[in-house]
């Protein structure tokens, strides 16, 4: 929302404002985001892609995995998750 404060951002999300501080300096900290860089919310949905016809119900073929990472976190995805993509989170992760 242009013109939105930090504060109200961080209302409407449910969340800290010190979180967004926090974001901010990591991307910083991480070469992500200048200094000269000014800070930008944008939208996105995650929606899930559409079913195959013939498709079980999600709950009848559910296999989650959990991965415990070094850092404490843990993911849980699907047992059919790419690898790549796989890779790619855990990356992000423990990035974070």
């Amino acid at each position: 929302m242009n013109g939105a404060t930090v504060s109200q951002v961080a209302q409407r999300h449910e969340i800290r404002r010190q979180q967004i501080y926090v974001w901010r300096y990591e991307l910083r900290r991480k070469g992500l985001l200048t200094p000269d860089d000014a800070t930008q919310f944008l939208p996105f949905d995650i929606t899930s892609p559409p079913e195959p016809p013939g498709a079980c119900a999600p709950e009848a073929n559910l296999a989650l995995i959990e991965v415990v990472l070094r850092n404490g976190r843990s993911l849980r995805v699907d047992a059919h998750v790419d690898a790549a993509v796989l890779t790619r989170l855990i990356q992000a992760v423990e990035a974070a």
